[in-house]
């Protein structure tokens, strides 16, 4: 395959992952959490404080950790993080060798950093219920779907690195 073709591949890929992410991130993380600030009644024009500052730091560092797994994803994958087109390749580089799951672990880290922001009980809540429904997600669905598409490679990896929690290496 010449390189124009390769390139021409990736880039659709690419614009592909993007255009799922940003779908994602809009309803996920700011659509559902605003929705949640209406509805407790908390105004969305909050002052700097040491909350925000805080909030907007986390905040850069989930969304730093799940756009390093949307690029996993395209790059080394070949597909995107979205179920119905997912990628080609089992994706163990980048975060992924820490984590089975960092991409959701970035989104929750995002909405962390939003509860914190907004100094918001409900999209704390919100982002435990994430969490939950997420894990449940990732049990039901994407490991089993995984270990049918992948078999034996899925399965040394599933052993050697945890769902959520980094650990230490197995060697």
């Amino acid at each position: 395959m010449s390189f124009s073709r390769v390139a021409s591949a990736n880039m659709f890929v690419l614009i592909r992952a993007v255009t799922y992410a940003a779908v994602f991130i809009g309803f996920v993380l700011v659509y559902l959490p605003t929705r949640f600030l209406s509805w407790s009644g908390i105004d969305t024009s909050a002052t700097t404080g040491a909350p925000q500052v805080a909030g907007m730091i986390i905040v850069a560092i989930g969304t730093a950790i799940a756009l390093w797994c949307v690029f996993t994803f395209v790059f080394i994958g070949k597909g995107t993080p979205a179920p119905f087109d997912p990628p080609r390749k089992l994706v163990i580089r980048g975060p992924y060798c820490f984590v089975r799951n960092p991409m959701y672990i970035g989104a929750g880290i995002t909405l962390t950093g939003a509860a914190l922001f907004y100094q918001s009980l409900s999209i704390f809540i919100y982002t435990g219920a994430f969490f939950l429904v997420t894990h449940l997600f990732v049990v039901l669905y994407e490991e089993p779907t995984l270990r049918r598409t992948f078999g034996d490679e899925y399965e040394a990896y599933f052993r050697r690195v945890s769902r959520w929690l980094p650990r230490p290496s197995k060697k």
